[in-house]
């Protein structure tokens, strides 16, 4: 198929979203099909798809009308790309580039799938709700609603977002990820090298990624001191960017509770060394108020470490289900009385591993999401 794939940003640095996107058009050219990649900003697009290696990068002009919309002349590159499409697909809600870009498709005759991201869930909702609801009044529903099919990742997504796209027509797929990275497990060595502690008892607790009020890191740093009591060489790991000031608050925090020696801010990891320290830990926590996907809990379990989240992360069930990882309410209170057992069965947090291990590799190929995803174009193209 011709497939367009949007997405305002590909820029990592703002979260899962643009790497998404790039795992997703790499795999549906590596498939076959003439997709192009749309976007204003390339930081993140690799290199040699914007050395014509690869799909084709299509790079649009900054919007110029106030607001951040396109103005109509500064789409013509993008309405010939379009004029060649089969399937148009946007990627995110608020960006308001989309309303010009889909109203650039409806002219032109093309159907377009929307990919919601999480924008729509309750808890995003609840932050600036009122400008949201005014922007999707104003236009943003009607992106949605004149859809051929706006793709939730979840079916918990699904549940607490039609409600705002009544007339659209939700359709349930995962984000598709590119196993490559994990088909062969590295080892801890490269972590240990970098954080020798982690080559001490444990046990070790890893959260990773970006330290955002959201990721709810507060619940983790509040039930240390209690798991400190029954586990005296428990150590965490807090990986990931966020902004200074945040940042700062998180390790006065860590200071306030009295466990700043057992807690270790890294920065960013990435490449080898992120792998490394994933398989290096004993779980992985991410106690968020809400994901979308949770790119991070599915690598936690592609590098066999369990993951225990949140029941307010989208894809909670499907962690469970996996095998490898459990759910809990957001609060302290609920990470003590469900880690204080666990952290003690070595045995069963590897076969936890193990378990979700495989399932990853089962339930989340890349043959069984594209397959899905292949299935959802020609239903909106209609061949």
């Amino acid at each position: 198929m011709r497939i367009v794939e949007y997405i305002e940003h590909v820029d990592f640095a703002i979260g899962g979203p643009p790497r998404a996107v790039v795992d997703l058009v790499g795999v549906l050219h590596r498939r076959g099909h003439e997709v192009t990649l749309a976007t204003t900003t390339t930081r993140d697009v690799p290199a040699a798809w914007m050395a014509g290696d690869g799909p084709e990068v299509l790079v649009l002009p900054k919007p110029s009308r106030p607001g951040g919309f396109f103005a109509q002349r500064q789409l013509g590159d993008l309405a010939e790309a379009l004029e060649a499409a089969d399937v148009l697909q946007l990627h995110g809600v608020w960006e308001r580039t989309n309303v010009g870009v889909s109203n650039l498709a409806r002219r032109l005759g093309v159907p377009w799938v929307v990919t919601l991201r999480g924008m729509l869930d309750d808890w995003n909702m609840t932050q600036r709700g009122f400008k949201k609801r005014m922007y999707l009044a104003a236009g943003g529903r009607r992106v949605l609603e004149d859809a051929a099919f706006v793709q939730c990742t979840a079916e918990g997504e699904r549940e607490q977002s039609h409600k705002w796209f009544p007339r659209g027509t939700p359709r349930v797929i995962p984000n598709l990820m590119d196993l490559d990275d994990f088909t062969s497990l590295r080892g801890p060595a490269l972590a240990h090298a970098r954080w020798p502690m982690l080559a001490e008892e444990g046990p070790h607790l890893l959260f990773l990624s970006r330290l955002h009020v959201k990721k709810g890191i507060e619940h983790l740093l509040d039930a240390m001191p209690r798991l400190v009591e029954v586990y005296p060489n428990l150590q965490v790991f807090i990986v990931g960017p966020g902004e200074p000031g945040y940042v700062e608050s998180l390790k006065q925090r860590s200071r306030d509770t009295g466990v700043e020696a057992r807690t270790h801010f890294t920065g960013q990891v990435g490449g080898e060394e992120k792998w490394s320290l994933f398989e290096s830990c004993d779980l992985f926590v991410l106690p968020s108020s809400q994901e979308n996907f949770g790119f991070v809990q599915f690598e936690a379990l592609a590098c066999a470490t369990p993951v225990m989240t949140t029941v307010l992360v989208d894809t909670w069930k499907e962690v469970v289900a996996s095998g490898g990882g459990i759910a809990v309410e957001q609060s302290a209170d609920a990470i003590v009385e469900a880690l204080t057992p666990l952290l003690a069965d070595r045995e069963a947090l590897a076969a936890m591993g193990a378990a979700g291990r495989a399932w990853m590799f089962e339930h989340m190929s890349v043959d069984h999401i594209a397959g899905q995803l292949e299935a959802m174009y020609h239903d909106a193209a209609g061949t």
